[in-house]
């Protein structure tokens, strides 16, 4: 049986709630998860990886039992994950990036390339080419960020559609346990927490804004770089994994017929890709 720790530090002030498993003296990896989950997200891949690294998986600000950010912004969010890897002893380690985990880690990358021994994306873009047109209301409101508009936004954080996000694309739904949706929908439902994820969303932008800069990223310090996509996700279309391979010619790409919460119907087959990665 794996051994998970459950653990909580504080990082200028905000609590940071995070898992953690595997030997201290083993490669590191960071896992950084994304809308609208938690570290709970990971409950699958860590027993499998957690003989052979050092794990540890926050939950990022405003989500999952960590506080709310200090700002409700990417760049804010990936201050404090800065510095929790610090105080945490991260000083080398790979990263597995999920959705909003990707721009945080990206900007860590950016800071700090010395520190980084690999990247692994899954569903996390760093090109425009593959988003899709789900995108088009968040897109509206970065461009007029009215009342009108963001009421709109709300419809994201529903019920329904944390579970529409868990289930489209995936062949037989059964497979997908109403454990991870249910515990998201009870964080969403939280106060303050529409707030906070509103705010986020009107902020992708600075993401998108960055995208030349992560690209620049990896063409100069070509990382060790894996993406791991389920190719059905109705938010980051396959183009945006084939795209890392013109920044970095030796990127491994690999797509799994499994929608945008891939860890949910793929965790084994994900979960060997990783250990062939990182050895």
């Amino acid at each position: 049986m794996t051994k998970i720790r459950y653990r909580n530090t504080t990082v200028d002030g905000i609590k940071i709630a995070y898992r953690e498993a595997g030997p201290k003296g083993a490669q590191k990896l960071l896992l950084l998860h994304g809308f609208p989950t938690s570290g709970y997200m990971f409950r699958d891949l860590i027993p499998l990886l957690a003989d052979r690294y050092h794990i540890i998986a926050p939950d990022l600000p405003g989500f999952g039992q960590s506080g709310d950010p200090a700002v409700n912004s990417f760049d804010s969010i990936a201050e404090t994950i800065d510095r929790f890897t610090e105080i945490v002893g991260f000083d080398r380690y790979a990263i597995y990036l999920f959705d909003y985990g990707a721009p945080t880690g990206f900007r860590l990358a950016v800071k700090h390339p010395e520190r980084i021994t690999g990247i692994i994306s899954q569903n996390g873009n760093a090109y425009v080419d593959g988003l899709s047109e789900a995108w088009n209301p968040v897109q509206a409101y970065w461009q007029d960020a009215s009342a009108e508009n963001r009421a709109v936004l709300k419809a994201f954080l529903g019920p329904e559609t944390t579970i529409w996000q868990y289930t489209h694309g995936v062949a037989d739904p059964t497979a997908v346990s109403p454990d991870g949706y249910s515990l998201d929908n009870f964080y969403l439902s939280r106060p303050g927490a529409e707030d906070v994820q509103l705010d986020l969303m009107g902020d992708y932008k600075s993401n998108v804004a960055l995208y030349p800069t992560f690209q620049n990223y990896f063409r100069t310090h070509k990382p060790r770089f894996l993406a791991v996509w389920g190719k059905n996700d109705p938010f980051f279309l396959p183009p945006g994994a084939e795209a890392f391979a013109r920044d970095i010619p030796d990127a491994v790409i690999k797509f799994f017929d499994t929608g945008h919460f891939a860890l949910e119907t793929h965790a084994d087959e994900i979960a060997a890709t990783i250990r062939g990665f990182l050895d």
